[in-house]
């Protein structure tokens, strides 16, 4: 995906996985999203990438409706803004302020045991395998 980076590394050690944020812009090339195998790249990094606006299901056509959720819905899970190299560029930081921050690092690509709140948050259809 053209401009696409890594935002972090996902880290499974606790209750819920939380992002570890880089601290230095990190393209997301074939070479490094290898580097997550065996397990697929959305398993491992927070990926990042300009808006796709009216490309995505999440997009208005004026916001991006995830941020909304994630800001109306998950708890804050740290007190401080976390240390994020995208967020000059980051929208829903642009929309929702240091509240979409507070809770960005429990923000995953992939989970496969979604609470019925993260269902909520995510706003699109979950699909299970051989359903």
């Amino acid at each position: 995906m053209e401009g696409c980076r890594v935002l972090g590394v996902v880290q499974q050690d606790g209750p819920k996985p939380m992002l570890q944020y880089l601290q230095q812009h990190l393209p997301a090339t074939p070479d490094v999203l290898a580097m997550s195998a065996p397990l697929k790249p959305t398993e491992v990094f927070r990926l990042a990438a300009t808006c796709a606006e009216h490309k995505c299901p999440h997009y208005d056509g004026k916001d991006c409706q995830l941020a909304t959720r994630v800001v109306q819905i998950l708890p804050m899970v740290v007190d401080t803004l976390p240390p994020c190299i995208i967020r000059k560029d980051c929208r829903w930081y642009s929309q929702e302020g240091g509240a979409a921050c507070k809770r960005c690092p429990e923000v995953t690509t992939v989970s496969y045991d979604l609470s019925p709140q993260q269902r909520e948050v995510s706003g699109l259809a979950v699909y299970e395998e051989g359903r």
